[in-house]
């Protein structure tokens, strides 16, 4: 058979154009449900920025949590870097955002705005495949395993049993509270956290950096009674010779983690090098996004390390499908309430505990509920 004619044919079609012609940016404060603290801050509302990234008819969505100055890198930097740009190879953006950001810092903020845009970028580039966004990105897992998370320091024993119990009925078998606001509280919280789940299910606790390296080392004794398995930020994430202290000297069983402040890949680098953590955490929204949270990823697995994806579980669900060594993702109240608010199509946990992708909806599956959030628009 003479094939040669299909060649030439394909030689002569035009290829379509996939460039990405718009990219916009809008930030959202919207007011927490009951006031909210952990062992380091206080805070009585939450900012999400939204971008929308359009290649004709379509249109992927991104977010990130962050200061509305966000918004703002977005439309005045990253715009300029990404319009006009192939949307089919988003990871290319990705690398020349970076590059944009060079004075102006990349760590924190930028990598927030850059995180949002990458996650648009990804969204537009599975929808425009036609595929959920977790086969886009190579799923190694059918669904990515969750914890409940809030347990604020600020709720009382009501507002806590509440939450805990109604994670528990929607098949969780993970909790984690918040710890070292109030010292002298922790240990009857934790008898009543432990109550609220019983006694077979995983206890976790966050101190959001709230001890010294002998205060943690204490506290991580006294949680260990409670059976708590993992302890996060016993100490600032900065200090990676005392996450390594706690880390060595931390009870049998109970897991040392940390990195949810990580905005690029030397961050984590030095984190995995210096031995500071039993599980690696990172944040979608926070560590340069898809693209970045694919490499971090690829830490872990050189080390055959766990990672632990933080929070921001309408991305991070399809992410985690992708992340060979996943341990679990954070399933965090405030989020999950912003999410609901803001867009449709949003995942709920499925027994025992767990986010399932839906296959029948291209890229993450969400839609923007403008007309409901507009009312917290900031910028």
């Amino acid at each position: 058979m003479d094939t040669s004619q299909f060649g030439t044919i394909a030689a002569h079609r035009p290829a379509p154009d996939y460039s990405v012609e718009g990219i916009e940016a809008s930030a959202f404060t919207i007011p927490t449900d009951a006031p909210e603290s952990d062992g380091t801050l206080a805070w009585d509302s939450t900012t999400v920025v939204i971008v929308s990234a359009r290649c004709g008819p379509y249109i992927g969505t991104g977010y990130t949590y962050a200061g509305p100055a966000a918004a703002t890198v977005i439309t005045g930097t990253l715009a300029g870097v990404v319009e006009g740009a192939d949307a089919m190879t988003p990871q290319r953006s990705w690398m020349q955002m970076q590059h944009a950001v060079r004075n102006l810092g990349k760590p924190g903020l930028a990598a927030e705005a850059i995180s949002a845009v990458d996650i648009a970028l990804w969204d537009l580039f599975a929808t425009l495949l036609g595929q959920p966004l977790s086969v886009a990105l190579g799923a190694v897992h059918e669904a990515t395993p969750v914890y409940g998370s809030g347990g604020f320091t600020s709720y009382d024993e009501a507002q806590l049993v509440d939450q805990l119990t109604g994670w528990a009925c929607m098949g969780m078998r993970r909790f984690k509270i918040k710890v070292g606001r109030d010292p002298e509280r922790d240990e009857h919280r934790l008898k009543v956290a432990r109550g609220a789940v019983g006694p077979d299910a995983e206890l976790f606790v966050d101190a959001n950096g709230a001890y010294q390296r002998k205060e943690a080392l204490l506290w991580a004794a006294r949680f260990a009674v409670h059976e708590v398995r993992w302890f996060e930020e016993p100490v600032s994430s900065d200090d990676l010779d005392g996450l390594r202290l706690v880390r060595d000297r931390a009870p049998v069983g109970m897991d040392i983690a940390a990195g949810e402040y990580g905005y690029h890949l030397p961050y984590f680098h030095h984190m995995l090098d210096a031995g500071a953590v039993d599980c690696l955490q990172a944040d979608v929204t926070r560590a340069l996004g898809v693209s970045g949270t694919l490499r971090v990823s690829a830490l872990c697995d050189a080390r055959s390390m766990e990672l632990s994806l933080h929070c921001a579980p309408q991305i991070s669900a399809h992410v985690g499908t992708a992340v060979w060594h996943l341990r679990h993702l954070e399933y965090f109240h405030d989020h999950i309430r912003i999410e609901a608010m803001a867009f449709d199509g949003v995942l709920t946990p499925q027994p025992p505990g767990e986010l399932r992708p839906d296959r029948s909806r291209p890229g993450l599956g969400v839609e923007v509920r403008w007309t409901d959030i507009e009312q917290y628009r900031v910028q």
